[in-house]
């Protein structure tokens, strides 16, 4: 039973093409340049909401993190994405995976530690040891904050996974249980599917949650390094 309930974030293949492969490249198909000199309603939405995002995820940051408005924006954009996708039916959700999820945490991290160790190495390799620290600390707290600083990506993409993947199993067990239970009182599976209908709206919401708080805690790591 339980083998069977994982089963579903195994990557399925339709006509021996991976679904995953789909779900990654859906994003970039749904993102399609227009050249109509007057955008329209949808197009207006994405720009305000776009410049919204921006506006709140730069406002912390000093004016040399500015420059990764657009890369932070598409990270953004693209979990957003895949995530809701992820929800529809005969799909499959990517961001359930670790390895992809350590894939872009991974590097998106080590790109902020080595700008801050170009850009200012002095207070870089000061954020491993507290002012004000007693003498006989020092080893071992530059043990403490070497160790949490190297974790941060490992929390990055462990956090999305977890999410997602608790939120499709629950999800999973549900449908499962409404269907078993069709055949007797009908006031049992009418709940169970207006329960089914809410939780999938809590899905949606943490499938947004989880991308905006993914790029926040990028932002937050680069604001220590610029």
């Amino acid at each position: 039973m339980t083998m069977n309930l994982f089963s579903q974030f195994d990557p399925p293949k339709t006509l021996g093409i991976p679904l995953v492969l789909i779900a990654m490249l859906m994003p970039l198909l749904l993102l399609t340049p227009t050249d109509r000199p007057i955008s329209n309603r949808t197009t207006t939405l994405q720009a305000w909401i776009s410049l919204k995002f921006t506006k709140q995820l730069l406002t912390p940051l000093n004016k040399p993190g500015h420059h990764w408005a657009l890369p932070l924006t598409m990270v953004m954009y693209y979990l957003v994405t895949t995530n809701l996708l992820g929800l529809l039916p005969y799909t499959f959700t990517p961001t359930t995976q670790l390895s992809l999820n350590m894939g872009l945490a991974i590097p998106l991290w080590l790109s902020t530690v080595l700008l801050g160790l170009r850009t200012q190495p002095t207070t870089a390799l000061a954020h491993l040891l507290p002012p004000g620290t007693p003498m006989m600390l020092i080893p071992a707290l530059i043990i403490i904050e070497t160790i949490s600083t190297l974790i941060r990506p490992v929390a990055l993409g462990v956090r999305l996974t977890a999410n997602l993947t608790a939120g499709h199993l629950l999800i999973t067990l549900i449908s499962a249980t409404t269907l078993e239970l069709t055949t007797m009182t009908p006031l049992i599976p009418i709940t169970t599917t207006a329960l089914l209908l809410l939780l999938t709206g809590l899905e949606i919401a943490v499938a947004m949650i989880q991308a905006y708080v993914f790029t926040l805690l990028l932002s937050l790591y680069l604001q220590e390094n610029t």
